[in-house]
């Protein structure tokens, strides 16, 4: 029986991350696959395959709203091109990620793993031990309690589409659904229906509910209908299409319907329950070091009961494999604090978010100020002709950022200079003056105007 220092289940972004990491200190490593296309979602079918759409949809999107403004005619999209530019790129993962681990010296083994006891996993049969596991498996989409639901199109799948059919229904008004929906909407044929369809009373429910309201008005004012308070029944297969049954008597007819509403870990399998590994509603049970109940297993990523985004992941599999690095020098395990993790949607405009929202800290009883603006008419916005942008900043007593709501087109980069005060404990005063010499005039630079109203 082969002994490790550490073994990874999973090659997606987490699980690679903890590899070279525990690696690079001279931990004896291996990683196990049970995909024949390593790499892992991100990589293949999730945040940089999906950017490929998104940079066209951006493009396109600022030309249309420049039309009348120097640009003459939008221009025209071609999808197929996309995604042939997008399989050049994901054509390579797989290759790349068996050789670079190898090259570095990290044992690749393909196979199904699953725990045997608390000390042991076996892949495929064969038993493996090590002084400690990373569970780095991710999500999948998470199952849906009506009759055809396995007529959904997956993400995966959406990606992997030759071309997009006129008629669209995503189920589910989450990230997926709103940012396939946007694709969709610039992307596809010019005579096209698209909607999401919402069984809560909104869409976006972990957002903020008055900055999601002003997405939902942009996102309808470019073709894409949010219907909310939906109960789907069933989906019918029929000739020439779908059609998705409500609770209400009201069909909708589609030629795709996509699977938007949320994923669930992909633990199934595992016998996490040999191991004495438990788990909850939303994935592995970790503490701040992402550990699991067992001692010698961490859980990072997607499969645990923590943020599912990419770069969230990236650092769990920093703080598990600094915590197992600690543990053998003797040293203080790692933790993480999720209080500024960043998101971001990458509809046009985005809408990027860190922090609280409004009814959060309402529900909290912490006492709050707002600085808020929608529909800014702000120079940066006119000369692109966006109509909708939009900020939301929160601070406490003390004038620290509780959170950040952004509306724009580069939400991005006011998030990132939103999160690096957070983190560094800067007061808004203090942040709109570091901010009075950004690059000038640009989205950054809009920032002291925002911060204004805060200061004393």
């Amino acid at each position: 029986m082969k002994n490790y220092d550490a073994i990874v289940v999973g090659s997606g972004t987490a699980g690679q991350t903890a590899a070279y990491l525990l690696n690079d200190h001279g931990l004896e490593v291996a990683l196990v696959e049970k995909s024949d296309r390593p790499g892992g979602v991100c990589a293949l079918a999730g945040c940089q395959a999906k950017k490929y759409f998104y940079e066209v949809t951006e493009a396109a999107s600022r030309a249309r709203h420049l039309e009348g403004k120097g640009v003459s005619r939008p221009p025209e999209t071609n999808w197929a091109a996309i995604l042939a530019e997008k399989n050049r790129f994901t054509a390579k993962v797989p290759d790349a990620t068996v050789k670079g681990l190898e090259g570095a010296g990290i044992d690749y083994i393909r196979g199904n793993a699953r725990f045997s006891d608390p000390e042991t996993l076996e892949v495929d049969g064969r038993p493996l031990r090590a002084s400690y596991f990373v569970l780095a498996v991710g999500a999948r989409p998470g199952p849906l309690p009506f009759d055809g639901s396995d007529h959904l199109t997956v993400s995966r799948d959406f990606l992997e589409l030759e071309r997009l059919p006129e008629k669209i229904v995503f189920v589910g008004g989450g990230f997926i659904s709103f940012e396939f929906a946007h694709f969709a909407a610039r992307l596809g044929p010019k005579n096209r229906s698209i909607k999401i369809l919402e069984a809560g009373d909104r869409p976006l429910g972990p957002f903020d509910a008055e900055i999601v309201s002003l997405l939902v008005a942009a996102s309808q004012e470019d073709g894409i209908e949010v219907i909310t308070g939906i109960e789907i029944d069933a989906i019918e297969k029929k000739e020439s299409g779908f059609a998705v049954q409500l609770g209400s008597g009201e069909v909708h007819e589609a030629d795709l319907v996509v699977h938007g509403a949320g994923r669930a870990a992909n633990i199934e399998g595992l016998r996490l329950d040999n191991a004495g590994i438990q788990t909850e509603k939303r994935g592995i049970v970790v503490d701040p070091s992402l550990r699991t109940t067992n001692p010698r297993v961490f859980a990072v990523g997607d499969c645990a009961a923590t943020v599912q985004l990419a770069r969230v992941a990236d650092f769990e599999a920093r703080v598990a494999a600094e915590t197992i690095v600690a543990e053998q020098e003797g040293g203080t395990p790692a933790k993480i604090d999720y209080s500024a993790a960043p998101a971001l949607l990458f509809t046009y405009p985005q809408y990027g978010m860190i922090g609280k929202t409004e009814d959060a800290l309402k529900k909290e009883n912490i006492r709050y100020f707002k600085s808020f603006g929608k529909n800014l008419s702000w120079p940066t916005y006119r000369r692109v002709g966006m109509r909708h942008a939009a900020y939301k900043i929160l601070v406490d007593e003390d004038n620290r950022i509780l959170g950040g709501h952004i509306l724009s087109d580069n939400a991005s980069g006011l998030l990132h200079t939103l999160r690096m005060a957070m983190v560094s404990g800067m007061t808004a005063g203090e942040l709109h003056r570091h901010s009075i010499m950004t690059p000038y005039p640009s989205r950054e630079s809009d920032l002291i105007y925002m911060l204004s109203p805060f200061l004393d």
